[in-house]
């Protein structure tokens, strides 16, 4: 049985993300203190204790996410389990890089945090907007934004659902489209900017910069990119990530992959139940379990010893 860990992306912070495994565990506890001086932020008060005002903030959200998804990562591996391939949805990319060993946690958060900036700061540079659309095909959706001017998909969900990103009339303008096309439902996503588009291009240089002053190493395990729905090695980590800034998540394409290639149980690493959702919705065949504590720890070992 081949198992690939699944890494939660923005929108799936939570007010307390993290904090038992903390609690529990030295080594998860570090994740935060490594997390606080890379980041210059007090990560553990701020995911664990919120407010959730402030945590859902795009400069914040990123690097929190990442620390609480890696103080997850210490728990399950403390229990011997380790990963045949990683996955991560958006800025959960880095935490899958961090997992496979290519980046260390306090370079995948230090780069989460240059990130969460420069993205926050395009997206007030260029306000745009989001929107998932249910019910029809990926075809459609490309042929819907092909349409409309200044909006693009931005995340293949799953099949049924992609999440389009654009300037707020464009977004409009498609959700309309999108209805009387026959989509069972259209609606607008409360974020701050239009994520993985064009309109927040302007976030790549300052990313690239970054990215200059880190070298990413081979992945230890096979790492499979939402860019290009292929497993990538060291040589394309760096201009993948920048890449990533605009380019839509192709997550069902990954899961897609990650089956073809073998595995059966997909393990989300971090807060919320998010991406277990939508790989069941890819694929009603494999086998999901979400870690964020030590209660959904224990039903991971259950499974694991069930199948073995």
């Amino acid at each position: 049985m081949k198992v690939a860990f699944c890494f939660p992306g923005q929108g799936s912070h939570e007010v307390g993300m993290g904090r038992a495994f903390a609690q529990a565990l030295p080594e998860a506890d570090e994740i935060f203190e490594v997390g606080r001086e890379v980041s210059g932020l007090d990560l553990r008060r701020l995911s664990f204790e919120g407010p959730l005002e402030e945590l859902t903030e795009t400069e914040i959200q990123q690097p929190a996410l990442v620390t609480a998804s890696l103080a997850c990562l210490r728990a399950v591996e403390a229990t011997g389990v380790r990963p045949d391939a990683v996955v991560g949805h958006s800025v959960g990319e880095y935490s899958a890089l961090a997992a496979c060993g290519a980046l260390s946690p306090g370079e995948a958060v230090s780069l989460v945090s240059v990130r969460g900036r420069a993205t926050a700061a395009a997206a007030a540079e260029h306000p745009g907007a989001m929107a998932a659309v249910l019910g029809l095909e990926d075809a459609d959706i490309e042929e819907l934004c092909g349409e409309v001017p200044d909006v693009w998909p931005a995340n293949y969900n799953c099949p049924g659902q992609v999440v389009v990103s654009g300037s707020e009339e464009a977004v409009e303008q498609l959700i309309a489209l999108a209805t009387e096309r026959g989509a069972r439902r259209a609606i607008k996503l409360a974020v701050t900017g239009a994520f993985h588009s064009p309109l927040v291009g302007s976030a790549a240089p300052t990313l690239s910069a970054a990215l200059a002053d880190v070298e990413p190493g081979e992945p230890e395990v096979p790492f499979m990119s939402t860019v290009t729905a292929q497993f990538e090695g060291r040589e394309s980590l760096a201009r993948l990530l920048v890449e990533q800034l605009t380019a839509p998540v192709r997550f069902t394409q990954a899961v897609a992959a990650l089956v073809a290639d073998g595995v059966s149980l997909f393990v989300e690493v971090g807060p919320g139940q998010v991406l277990s959702g939508l790989v069941r919705r890819c694929d009603r065949s494999v086998t999901t379990v979400s870690v964020g504590d030590p209660e959904t720890l224990a039903r991971l070992e259950e499974v694991l010893s069930a199948e073995r």
